[in-house]
């Protein structure tokens, strides 16, 4: 099954005798709009969605308390659960996912629920601004879902084993190219990367309209960094969102690949860490 589906393809599944549960994730990296107003997703949700969409709040459902994890750790699987449950998410229900465009957040919730056993979830391939029907301002209030999060073995990765990774298999940083370099770090306390990492901007995963290129075109990105299916993979970026992307971008080209959640802003975390810095991987 592909993991993202267009427009025009969700408008018909939309219209189907199994229609999929839709998650709205609007969220920003940066919580400074262009009014200097921090960025409000429940205020974009209710600003007009897709007919029947939940809002689902990526810092709150889709991740824990920032910390010496991350910026964006793993959330309590209870309320990550929790929060499916309300949005409608069943076992036996397709999912949909999207969000204002870039696409970060959506496929951090595409992410964990397939992380967490869900057969059949789907992010919009341009987010919002590729709909082109109608939307609608009331929250949406679906049943009860029964979806159980069980996570699976071997698709996380922590700060030991993305080392380790970047040795003995592949380990990308999905951050622009000047973060990896340690040109510039406006987030976190160090730039640079993790050794032997190797620099692959999930910017470099869509067109100019926000949407993923074509597979073949993924698949020969991806194997010229040595990413294939007869590697170990995995990714990483400043918290596990942006990160989450490449591992779809890697899924739609048929790539399997772990992520490690606490990416940079754990690893920075512990100044024993290595960090190397410039466009060598070491």
């Amino acid at each position: 099954m592909n993991a993202i589906i267009s427009a025009s393809e969700l408008a018909d599944a939309l219209r189907s005798e199994r229609p999929p549960v839709l998650l709205d994730v609007r969220w920003q990296l940066s919580t400074a709009a262009a009014s200097g107003q921090p960025f409000d997703g429940r205020a974009a949700y209710a600003s007009g969605h897709l007919p029947g969409a939940v809002f689902v709040d990526l810092d709150r459902e889709l991740a824990s308390a920032p910390g010496p994890r991350g910026r964006h750790p793993l959330p309590d699987l209870d309320v990550f659960g929790a929060a499916m449950r309300r949005a409608g998410v069943s076992a036996g229900t397709p999912v949909v996912a999207y969000d204002g465009g870039i696409g970060w957040a959506a496929a951090r919730a595409w992410w964990l629920l397939r992380w967490t056993g869900h057969p059949d979830v789907r992010v919009l391939d341009g987010g919002l601004p590729a709909w082109d029907g109608p939307l609608e301002t009331e929250a949406s209030t679906p049943a009860e879902g029964d979806f159980v999060p069980k996570p699976a073995e071997g698709a996380v990765l922590d700060a030991d084993g993305a080392a380790a990774l970047a040795r003995s298999g592949v380990l990308l940083d999905a951050r622009a190219g000047e973060r990896y370099r340690g040109e510039v770090e406006p987030i976190d306390p160090v730039g640079g990367h993790i050794p032997g990492a190797l620099s692959a901007p999930t910017s470099d995963n869509v067109d100019a309209d926000g949407r993923f290129r074509p597979a073949a075109e993924l698949r020969a990105r991806f194997g010229e960094l040595g990413a294939t299916r007869d590697v170990p993979v995995g990714v990483y970026c400043g918290s596990g969102v942006s990160a989450a992307h490449e591992v779809l971008a890697l899924e739609v080209a048929g790539i399997p690949a772990a992520l490690y959640v606490g990416s940079w802003s754990e690893w920075t975390s512990d100044p024993a860490r290595p960090v190397a810095v410039g466009p060598d991987p070491q």
